[in-house]
């Protein structure tokens, strides 16, 4: 049964993390600029619930979708790209061109070795369904902020009122190891703390990290308090190492600013795969 479990959830991660990259291509944009609604050579993204849905592909051009930064340039000839060009639109040369990008497996992988340990060491009980309910909104938002160091409310809230709801249906049915109760505080308590360290260090501590700090706070309150701050210590940890790593590549210095909600994340996991009973 446990194998059967693990190869399942490893499908389910593998599944939707195919649908990751159109969504984040879309949402990889700047506060003011309208999510993508074109692939970078100008054609209407299609697909289930307005083009949102799908592959990494455009259906008109069978271009990959780019992770790129930049909004769409007008349409021209593929075959003449130069896929190391910088993009000159608003004369920033900082940005890359939307040009054609290979199909990468590493979102589905990653998803799904990510579910099949959730479910390797959750066995079965009723929230590792909110694990895997959760896994592909956090793969999609550690993406996206990778790109373009922005965590969108469009997430990060949803996801803040549907964990406790998830987690709520969960501790009815029989099996549930862990403490609504302690998810709801862990919630507030991760919340709370995230959003003093923005009030001391605006700069340090994006407002997208204090919203995304609740429903990870709840994930990990689920288990007990002992999880919550192991989880986000190892948050922290994960990446103060990224962060020194630039410093000592001559990459970045010490006010350099980091996309953090990823390491968020990935010290959530390590929480909640350490603290499963």
């Amino acid at each position: 049964m446990d194998a059967t479990l693990i190869a399942l959830a490893a499908l389910w991660g593998a599944a939707t993390g195919l649908l990751v990259p159109r969504a984040a291509y879309r949402l990889s944009v700047e506060p003011e600029e309208a999510w993508r609604d074109a692939c970078p050579q100008g054609h209407t993204l299609l697909g289930p619930a307005r083009g949102w849905l799908g592959g990494a592909r455009c259906r008109t051009c069978a271009l990959t979708v780019p992770a790129a930064t930049a909004p769409a340039p007008e349409p021209r000839d593929v075959l003449t790209a130069d896929a190391g060009a910088d993009a000159t639109a608003e004369g920033d040369p900082s940005q890359e061109t939307g040009v054609p990008l290979r199909t990468t497996p590493a979102v589905p992988l990653v998803l799904a070795a990510a579910c099949a340990a959730l479910a390797a060491s959750t066995g079965f009980r009723p929230e590792l369904g909110v694990w895997l309910l959760c896994a592909p909104f956090a793969a999609l938002l550690a993406t996206v902020d990778l790109r373009v160091h922005r965590l969108p409310d469009q997430l990060t809230l949803p996801l803040a009122a549907l964990v406790p709801l998830l987690l709520g249906a969960a501790a009815l049915l029989p099996g549930a190891a862990g403490s609504f109760g302690h998810a709801l505080l862990g919630g507030l308590v991760l919340g709370a703390a995230y959003f003093l360290l923005f009030v001391i260090n605006p700069n340090g501590m994006g407002f997208g990290d204090v919203k995304l700090a609740l429903p990870l706070g709840a994930l990990l309150g689920w288990y007990g308090w002992t999880v919550l701050f192991a989880g986000a210590f190892a948050g922290f940890l994960l990446g103060g190492a990224y962060g020194l790593g630039l410093v000592l590549l001559r990459k970045a210095d010490r006010k350099s600013a980091i996309p953090f909600g990823p390491f968020m994340i990935g010290g959530a996991l390590l929480g909640l795969l350490l603290g499963a009973p």
